[in-house]
């Protein structure tokens, strides 16, 4: 047990090799994003169809999926969403150091982890939603998708295929047209009104499971383990929490034209309070193994990002 209490140590933002941080931190970043991309898709394709016009469930959107396009049809946009790289490292850094900073005011494990994840969040929202607004109306486009969003693309140019660059400048082509500048924003309000509560209450919750968890274990049972558990439950617990503002952000950003009122009026209408529930057991199936690769993936990193004299020199 550490100093403050805690049974298991966390490594702070003093104690890395920022080289090796950001050089093993992209590595992870993109083999988590291509492990779970395919689940954000089918989310993507479930909040955005009307009622169950298309697809029945998770798996019916699965299979449905595979059959019509093949195993690149849950890929689509995925060239444009990977820049999101981007942003996850500005949501590490900023993550880490505004910890470090609330650490001089409070020492409270919950309150750093709070303020530090909404803060977090707020950073790569504002550089993610231009790039989210993209790839979503790439997600939305196939042969068995029916006419989904505002924006579809021309033949020739869905021909090329799932990974072709063609698709994303078609897309941002249409929304200049269409929208302006402004509309690589759309939905950005309801973004942020999605993700920050949803890392300002992950970050909290996934440190309560991992301490919780150590107090009911033995004292050799490795802490990686412990937080590969803890993980999936705060991700399961953030999901229930934000679900109906992503629905009604998917919306916005996919068909625009509404505010999020107007929007939330639109749903509550159509499929009345159980709309706000769709892609739910999408988010919480992928979070699961995301949550896990993540956690393990990330503290893992930061194990491997420890500056040389602190590597042999504490127990983590």
């Amino acid at each position: 047990m550490d100093a403050d209490g805690r049974n298991i140590r966390i490594i702070e933002w003093d104690d890395l090799d920022k080289r090796k941080f950001y050089t093993f931190g992209i590595l992870m970043t993109m083999s988590i994003r291509a492990t779970v991309y395919p689940a954000a898709l089918i989310r993507t394709r479930l909040q955005v169809q009307k009622g169950k016009s298309i697809y029945k469930g998770t798996f019916d959107a699965l299979l449905k999926i595979v059959r019509a396009e093949g195993i690149p049809g849950l890929y689509r946009g995925f060239l444009a969403n990977s820049f999101t790289l981007i942003s996850g490292q500005f949501y590490v850094t900023t993550y880490e150091l505004v910890r470090r900073h609330v650490s001089t005011y409070s020492s409270n494990n919950a309150v750093k982890s709070l303020v530090a994840g909404g803060s977090a969040s707020l950073v790569a929202q504002t550089i993610t939603v231009p790039i989210d607004v993209i790839s979503q109306h790439l997600m939305i486009q196939g042969k068995g998708s029916g006419e989904m969003g505002r924006f579809r693309l021309p033949q020739k140019v869905q021909e090329r295929g799932c990974f072709h660059l063609g698709g994303t400048r078609a897309i941002i082509v249409q929304i200049i047209k269409v929208d302006g500048l402004r509309g690589f924003y759309r939905g950005y309000i309801a973004s942020l009104l999605t993700y920050i509560p949803n890392s300002a209450v992950w970050w909290p919750f996934y440190h309560f499971y991992a301490e919780q968890l150590s107090n009911h274990v033995p004292a050799h049972c490795p802490h990686l383990l412990l937080q590969a558990i803890a993980g999936p439950l705060a991700a399961a617990t953030a999901n229930v929490v934000t679900n109906p503002m992503d629905v009604v952000r998917t919306r916005l950003q996919v068909e625009g034209g509404l505010s999020i009122l107007e929007t939330v009026r639109s749903l509550l209408d159509e499929e009345g309070a159980w709309g706000f529930a769709k892609g739910l057991s999408a988010r919480i199936i992928s979070s699961i193994p995301t949550a896990i690769v993540i956690v393990v993936g990330y503290e893992t990193l930061k194990k491997l990002s420890l500056r040389a004299e602190l590597i042999d020199s504490r127990c983590w």
